[in-house]
């Protein structure tokens, strides 16, 4: 059986999404760098890969994917983990998943794309986005004191989902000293077997 391959950039949060589900999932899978600032993810090539031009994008036999959220459901179906282990389980991490991608990720990534100056705009633009990721992380704060995991006892996609945002609040330069749940869940994560970092997750270049 072939790998699967992932394409994305180091620099993508919803590429790390995907590359840490399967680390923590024990699954093996090449790696294709899409240099972003070249437009690559913009040459005919990769757009029959991902129609959207966007990172990430996961190859796996003859399906192609795209939007990180598809990419963790489908992981999750093909390995039987992380998924929820009953259907109403498996109905929260869908919510949890489309949750984040509303209200989380913009408001985390937008900031953050401000500070490393990959976005330009008005420090009252920068304040809006902090004060909108602030409301849902405290959503997410009050959720995570009734349980170690968003949905029960054990960790599925709607973590990886919801870790791979957060994770980079600081590059943002918002504050989770706030949030001790949250704090508290991270560590939980990050303790897990097959938890890597995003720089050993996703490298620089092509990696077999």
């Amino acid at each position: 059986m072939s790998k699967m391959v992932l394409h994305g950039i180091w620099l993508s949060g919803p590429t790390y999404k995907a590359g840490l589900a399967m680390a923590l999932m024990g699954q093996d899978f090449a790696y294709k760098h899409v240099d972003l600032r070249a437009g690559a993810h913009k040459e005919p090539g990769y757009l029959e890969i991902n129609r959207y031009g966007q990172v990430p994008a996961l190859v796996d036999g003859n399906l192609k994917l795209c939007q990180s959220g598809s990419i963790l459901l489908h992981l999750a179906e093909k390995f039987g983990k992380m998924g929820g282990k009953t259907p109403d389980e498996k109905a929260r991490v869908r919510e949890w998943l489309f949750w984040e991608y509303d209200r989380l990720a913009p408001n985390i990534y937008r900031p953050r794309a401000i500070k490393r100056g990959f976005m330009k705009a008005e420090d009252s633009v920068y304040k809006m986005y902090v004060g909108m990721a602030n409301d849902a992380l405290k959503v997410l704060d009050g959720e995570l004191a009734k349980h170690p995991f968003l949905v029960g006892d054990s960790v599925t996609v709607a973590d990886v989902g919801v870790y791979g945002d957060v994770h980079y609040a600081g590059e943002a330069e918002i504050d989770l000293a706030p949030y001790a749940n949250i704090k508290g869940w991270m560590g939980r994560i990050e303790k897990l077997a097959g938890f890597k970092k995003y720089e050993d997750v996703l490298p620089k270049q092509d990696a077999a």
